[in-house]
């Protein structure tokens, strides 16, 4: 592909990434109460639930998405009930780094990852911007695999430097707090960000 092309989808999927999101939010909160650990997982759904999107649009199945909504529903719904767990767990952590670190091990990176890919493959804005955005984008019709494999590494690249800024910045804010009552007052208060972000992904 043309180097113009490809600057441009960086940028333009850049913006779409950058902007606050469910996606952003559930990274960002877990992140504040468990720090950088099983963010990896998190971060690989939403890049790979981003490659099925521009599957979906390279491969012009914009149809077969619409056909397939109620799938997309059910999908939706799993990760915004795993988003809902995790909440459940932060607003009933009692703030002490035993117990922390005792519910940070039990946190499944499987689910994080299903997670990060439920959101993004059921996010409205996710599907927009590859199945109609992306064609004002790219030249759909003469995509070759070789120009997939670069938008699939831009893709890889991209969402991995934005939604590791958000993790680093979200790391480095947890440390401001020590105590045990600003622990647990940040627990609730991203635990009750997380549920937010449930409610938006159930509701899109």
């Amino acid at each position: 592909m043309a180097i113009l092309d490809l600057i441009v989808f960086a940028a333009a999927l850049a913006l779409a990434a950058a902007s606050p999101g469910p996606s952003v939010i559930a990274l960002v909160a877990r992140t504040l109460v468990r720090g950088r650990d099983g963010a990896a997982p998190l971060v690989a759904g939403i890049v790979l639930g981003d490659m099925v999107w521009l599957a979906a649009a390279a491969l012009g199945l914009a149809a077969l998405a619409a056909a397939l909504g109620s799938l997309f529903v059910i999908v939706r719904l799993a990760a915004a009930a795993y988003l809902v767990y995790l909440a459940w767990k932060l607003w009933t952590a009692s703030g002490r780094i035993g117990e922390a670190v005792q519910i940070r091990e039990t946190d499944s990176r499987l689910g994080l990852f299903l997670t990060g890919l439920g959101m993004t493959l059921g996010n409205p804005k996710a599907m927009a911007f590859y199945l109609a955005l992306l064609p004002t984008i790219v030249d759909l019709d003469h995509l070759s695999m070789l120009g997939f494999a670069e938008l699939c590494g831009i893709i890889a690249a991209v969402l991995t430097l934005v939604m590791g800024g958000y993790v680093v910045l979200a790391h480095r804010a947890r440390h401001l707090v020590g105590s045990v009552a600003g622990v647990r007052l940040i627990n609730r208060a991203c635990g009750t960000a997380m549920a937010g972000a449930a409610v938006l992904v159930a509701t899109k």
